[in-house]
């Protein structure tokens, strides 16, 4: 337990109403989710405002209520805090009830429209190969030293992260890795934590159902840059024209990595195959086992962070060719009759361009590539006759198929998409609205030698339909096509 007032410490409070003393037993959002003693926080949401179910949460136990807006009809006893913005409030006093767990160990956030999840995870994966505890916080998964837990959200809600570093604090963990999402922060649950360092990784067309416009879905990535204390670093990809834009008011220490430029750290793809790539980073030849440019970007990325948390750079290097890719992250499966099928996370055109044109950089020409590729439902419709647009622009035959339907109709979907198939491409092009026979079809029509991309769901194990999850795994799938299990 814990006095309302040393949570409100943490606050700019503008008005009380009751017994600041008053013993908190639990911290909620949720008005479903309070008990007996709990302070209630109203904050204003996308869908519904919390402030509506202040009543209910006081019916629930809740003893206090910290909201923007006191409510008229104030309950006898109930202590009523007022503050300026509740989602920032919530995160630090999130914070404090949890006892300051992001204090505790260094704290890595990565942000950027595609390679969060890679950097993260191989920054996580690496610390524990060097014999360091360490935490991840993932769109996968979420591990705290040997236990892991099923991820709900890229960046979960303040709560629920500050309970996640409290565990990792207190069973050791020296590091936490986790992907920072441009909802996450503009909806600030990311408030409150303290990061020690930051990593921008690219910014292209993603989330504009959501942010509306590019420039808002700009300001959102910046933001946490904006945000870093000078004690933190921020390391930016400097290839991507909005990569120096996230360092210019940062108070943070600006490092930078690239490929093509004058940078902090550089990386140069010396040789390509479909089981890994030589690299010269710094100029030290290192063999990875993985493929592609954005892959040689993550790597960069994780090495640049490895040392600005003061690892030695030949241990980091070392550990670089010991790393192994991120489930659904270009992820490889063989046939016995040497087809290749590539799972793969791409599910916006700028990831799905990334790896068509990583395949296209290492195949022969003498084998076909079917591009498997939809796009979700309830999601930004602009992309879609992109990611058909650029399947036709790599593939040779094309399969037009469902991903996450959601709450919209598969065809309409692949209606949409069908908008970016030229008259050439046109009879290459296949609808097959069925995932699972999509997939089975692209297996059938490979001949040896041939490449399957099944792009959008990657790591996914499910298919959203109608608003239900239904078992799926696009790995699954095709290693049962290919009759490997």
């Amino acid at each position: 337990m814990i006095k309302l007032n040393e949570l409100t410490n943490e606050l700019t409070v503008t008005e009380v109403v009751g017994n600041e003393e008053v013993e908190i037993t639990g911290l909620e959002f949720d008005s479903r989710e309070v008990g007996k003693g709990s302070l209630f926080v109203a904050v204003k949401g996308t869908n519904t405002d919390g402030h509506q179910y202040i009543n209910k949460a006081v019916d629930a136990g809740a003893v206090a209520v910290l909201c923007e807006i006191i409510p008229d009809g104030k309950a006898e006893g109930i202590t009523y805090i007022k503050t300026k913005d509740t989602a920032i409030a919530l995160g630090r006093i999130a914070s404090a009830f949890y006892g300051y767990p992001s204090q505790k160990m260094k704290l890595v956030g990565v942000t950027g429209t595609n390679g969060k999840t890679t950097i993260a995870s191989l920054l996580h994966q690496m610390t524990l190969n060097m014999g360091h505890k360490a935490g991840l916080i993932s769109t996968i998964t979420y591990k705290v030293g040997e236990n892991e837990y099923p991820s709900s959200h890229t960046t979960p809600d303040p709560l629920t992260l500050n309970r996640l570093m409290k565990e990792m604090a207190d069973s050791g963990c020296a590091y936490c890795f986790m992907e920072v999402s441009s909802h996450a922060i503009h909806q600030k649950r990311i408030a409150g934590l303290d990061f020690d360092g930051a990593v921008f990784t690219n910014i292209s067309h993603d989330h504009l159902d959501y942010h509306k416009t590019f420039d808002a879905y700009i300001k959102a990535k910046k933001y946490f840059f904006d945000e870093l204390k000078p004690q933190a670093f921020a390391l930016s990809n400097i290839d991507d024209k909005n990569g120096l834009v996230m360092l210019q008011n940062t108070k943070a220490c600006k490092e930078t990595y690239s490929l093509r430029s004058m940078a902090t750290y550089k990386n140069k793809i010396l040789e390509s195959y479909f089981d890994g790539t030589l690299m010269a980073i710094d100029g030290k030849e290192v063999w990875t086992h993985f493929v592609g440019k954005f892959n040689a970007y993550n790597l960069l990325a994780v090495y640049g962070a490895a040392l600005l948390l003061g690892f030695e750079q030949t241990e980091v290097l070392v550990e670089i060719s010991k790393l192994k890719p991120v489930a659904g992250r270009f992820e490889v499966v063989r046939s016995t009759d040497e087809k290749f099928a590539i799972v793969d996370y791409a599910h916006t055109p700028d990831a799905l361009d990334n790896v068509l044109s990583t395949i296209a950089g290492v195949r022969t020409r003498n084998e076909n590539l079917i591009c498997i590729v939809g796009a979700g439902g309830d999601r930004d419709k602009t992309k879609r006759p992109k990611m058909a647009a650029l399947a036709c622009k790599y593939g040779d035959k094309i399969i037009l198929t469902s991903d996450n339907p959601r709450s919209e109709k598969p065809e309409d979907i692949i209606e949409d998409m069908k908008a970016g198939v030229d008259a050439l491409s046109n009879k290459n092009t296949l609808v097959i609205v069925d995932r699972r026979e999509a997939i089975k079809t692209a297996v059938m029509l490979a001949l040896p030698g041939d490449i399957i991309l099944i792009a959008g769901k990657g790591h996914e194990t499910y298919q959203e339909v109608n608003g239900v999850r239904h078992h799926f795994d696009d790995k699954e799938e095709v290693q049962k096509a290919m009759g490997i299990i």
